[in-house]
């Protein structure tokens, strides 16, 4: 019986960390470190692996509790997420998940730090530094001063998407980090605005009702439905961008593989979003955000097998 109350007990606090949020932003830390690893035949030892996936895990995971922490009142309105684990009350008080995200968040910088050990004292730093803007950014910029107060709150309050893969490019090596890591972080940065707005144009009845101005909540459906298709091309667009990043030697980082499928699925992805004009609150909204992390998944999927090839 205590075994099961346990686990259970786990399993609530796991939630609250939201890990299909983080599980994409190490995914991308990932396709950051073993692109650079590709590119650069660096190898990458297990215990910079550990420290680096772990430190963004935990990192990720500290900034989606802090940010439910402060969210609590909305939740427990909103019909989406009235049923996370504090509007539900699973954990109460409250502060105990308070308490628990900053725990992760320190032992996020600990992780981070700790590259030093296992690389340089200045890839340990840059990591750590990028763990503490996640941070800063998601929590102090924007889910405490935006997003209540601003329409174009996930745009800035979006920078902390482009940390993960920073952090990735780092923990391999500091050639090329301000041209090709610095890519990588916008294709996550890039992405941001288009995924949350069709989330909340599908649930724009929700936001409007605790008064959050999500962009797409507050505008009308046609002008909504403009902002994502447009949000959708201009990633499109910046997709491309690695294509011609080449290194300081002159030799292209990446090839035709990964330029077709940024094309291929930024084709879907205008598709989707074109359907989105039409039908701004039916299923179109819906079916644009559910492939939108399938999307970025597939660009930096393709960015490892094109540096391995």
């Amino acid at each position: 019986m205590q075994k099961q109350k346990s686990e259970s007990r786990i399993a609530v606090y796991y939630e609250l960390t939201k890990p299909k949020i983080w599980y994409l932003l190490v995914f991308t830390a990932f396709g950051a470190a073993l692109t650079a690893s590709h590119i650069y035949e660096i190898e990458i030892s297990p215990a910079t692996w550990l420290l680096m996936l772990f430190s963004v895990a935990a990192g990720s995971a500290a900034a989606n509790t802090l940010t439910n922490y402060h969210d609590r009142d909305i939740d427990a309105i909103m019909e989406r997420t009235k049923g996370r684990p504090l509007p539900s009350k699973r954990i109460s008080p409250a502060e105990k998940a308070r308490n628990f995200g900053l725990v992760l968040a320190g032992i996020s910088l600990v992780l981070a730090l700790s590259i030093s050990f296992t690389t340089t004292l200045e890839q340990g730093i840059w990591a750590t530094a990028f763990i503490a803007f996640g941070l800063l950014n998601n929590v102090l910029v924007y889910s405490y001063g935006l997003k209540r107060n601003s329409r174009t709150n996930i745009i800035l309050g979006g920078l902390c998407g482009g940390s993960p893969p920073m952090i990735g490019w780092v923990a391999v090596t500091m050639t090329d980090l301000w041209t090709m890591g610095l890519a990588m972080a916008g294709l996550v940065f890039i992405w941001i605005p288009m995924h949350i707005w069709a989330l909340t144009l599908h649930f724009k009845e929700d936001y409007n009702k605790v008064n959050v101005p999500m962009l797409t909540a507050v505008q009308s459906e046609k002008t909504s439905a403009r902002a994502i298709a447009g949000s959708t091309v201009v990633m499109v667009l910046f997709s491309i961008a690695p294509f011609f990043i080449t290194t300081e030697s002159g030799e292209e980082m990446v090839s035709d593989v990964y330029l077709w499928t940024a094309i291929a699925s930024g084709a879907l992805m205008i598709g989707l979003s074109i359907w989105v004009i039409f039908k701004p609150i039916e299923k179109a909204s819906w079916t644009l955000f559910k492939f939108s992390s399938p999307y970025l998944a597939v660009l930096f999927i393709a960015l490892m097998i094109d540096s391995a090839l």
